[in-house]
């Protein structure tokens, strides 16, 4: 079993009336079992399973441990040329690039955010000269009360998110990563798809690495963008591959131990 699956068991589900019989195979997996498993799972790929179930939402505490374990993972394995340029604040910086790693890592077409131009709230706010009182014109033109205008803050739709007050990760592709092909649809007068472009087939945008330049320039602002692509930017990608590696990892063991009884026996 993938470990994929082990993610029902989290949520809690309705009663199924059926006249069909369950399964009573000694060999079946049952809820126990697979409680035990992740037991298992988590003895032997720690990192991995806790980096799983962050990215799947299950719980924020192993989220948190995941991004705390990237961080000391960061630290250990930083580059030479990183750590001179951290210089006093190399412990802060490995933990902001460890964070960006693990957004990077769980986002998905289904990743939300607050829109940072609004605040979440839809809309902004511009000063802007608001007509009070038009005023008051005899039949010649001749102005007769003058209009009373005042500078205040008007309120509009954000431009950003649309007035959602959200941002999606979602691709314009819809999340499929494939688009219609429109010259060989054309050409063949069938439906043709092709692999998006702007998302390269992940259905879903990559959080951009000048956000994380952004944050580390906070502690170090003199850190040149020549250095953070270089030097900076390589080692985030790693962190991110890091994460996938221990989440294979975990799925690969998760597997080990939902193997039916025979082959638990033999392992």
């Amino acid at each position: 079993m993938k470990l994929e699956a082990s993610l029902k068991h989290f949520s809690p589900q309705g009663m199924h009336i059926s006249d069909n019989v369950k399964g009573t195979s000694p060999e079946r997996i049952t809820g126990t079992d697979i409680m035990a498993a992740i037991g298992t799972t988590s003895s032997r790929a720690r990192f991995g399973l806790a980096a799983f179930f962050g990215k799947a939402g299950i719980s924020k505490t192993d989220e948190q441990m995941a991004v705390q374990a990237l961080a000391r993972y960061a630290m250990d394995s930083a580059p030479k040329n990183v750590r001179k340029a951290a210089g006093g604040e190399f412990g802060w910086c490995m933990q902001i690039l460890a964070q960006f790693a693990f957004a990077d890592y769980s986002r998905s077409a289904a990743t939300s955010e607050a829109c940072s131009s609004c605040g979440g709230t839809g809309l902004t706010s511009l000063l802007e000269d608001v007509i009070k009182h038009p005023g008051i014109f005899d039949a010649d033109g001749a102005e007769v009360v003058a209009p009373k205008i005042k500078r205040e803050q008007v309120k509009h739709t954000c431009a950003t998110c649309g007035g959602k007050g959200v941002i999606h990760a979602r691709c314009r592709c819809g999340g499929k990563g494939e688009v219609l092909d429109r010259v060989a649809t054309k050409e063949k007068g069938v439906p043709v798809f092709k692999t998006c472009e702007r998302c390269s087939g992940n259905g879903f945008s990559s959080v951009p690495s000048t956000a994380a330049h952004k944050a580390i320039l906070r502690h170090l602002p003199d850190l040149h963008v020549r250095t953070w692509t270089r030097n900076w930017k390589p080692f985030l990608e790693v962190l991110v591959g890091i994460c996938h590696h221990e989440e294979g990892k975990a799925d690969r063991e998760f597997q080990r131990a939902t193997l039916t009884r025979e082959d638990k026996d033999n392992i």
